[in-house]
């Protein structure tokens, strides 16, 4: 029961977009589109689970004094290894994220999980924790993302929803728009964690 708790945690009750408000950087930089908003979160949840399984592993190894930077030499690793990929196979969504991979490496959801997380417990619960932030902060990116296209293009996952010339809402595609929708989204997740008793 603890195992599913570890995973369930990052969906709901502490979602890493919705509750602590981490990684905000790429959730409003990257969220013009849903391929954009999928394709960040798997890489970010790649990042995530891999990162706390080698952190849990050498977690008694680490001399505390360099603890911080041996979590970030970790991180970069895998960070690295989805910048490589993703360049080599899905160039163009590696175009339309551009510097966001990389900063992958300072989001605050990936160290704040190793130091919060993964150096006090072991490797099943360490990678059920990565994995559920990592899909919680998914779901959250590619819904916000999602809005905004449909508001602001017209359209899903590139696929148009509207005509050609119909009219949308430009300021959704728009830094505002992220914004906006961000705050929108935050409102209706808290009310539905008050309505849930989460």
């Amino acid at each position: 029961m603890g195992n599913i708790k570890h995973f369930t945690n990052g969906l709901l009750k502490e979602n890493p977009t919705f509750v602590f408000v981490l990684g905000a950087c790429p959730t409003l930089a990257v969220t013009t589109s849903g391929i954009n908003g999928l394709g960040m979160g798997a890489a970010t949840t790649f990042v995530l689970v891999f990162s706390n399984i080698i952190i849990a592993l050498l977690k008694s190894y680490i001399p505390n004094k360099v603890r911080i930077a041996a979590f970030i030499v970790v991180i970069a690793t895998f960070v690295t290894i989805v910048d490589l990929v993703m360049k080599a196979f899905t160039p163009d969504l590696y175009k339309s994220l551009g510097i966001f991979i990389p900063l992958i490496v300072v989001n605050c959801i990936i160290l704040g999980r190793a130091e919060a997380f993964a150096q006090k417990n072991r490797i099943w619960p360490s990678l059920l924790d990565g994995l559920g932030m990592g899909i919680g902060f998914t779901l959250a990116i590619t819904m916000l993302a999602s809005i905004r296209e449909i508001l602001g293009n017209g359209s899903i996952f590139n696929f148009r929803l509207v005509g050609e010339n119909a009219s949308t809402i430009l300021v959704f595609i728009l830094p505002p728009g992220a914004f906006i929708t961000y705050g929108l989204l935050i409102a209706v997740f808290n009310r539905v964690k008050t309505k849930l008793n989460v």
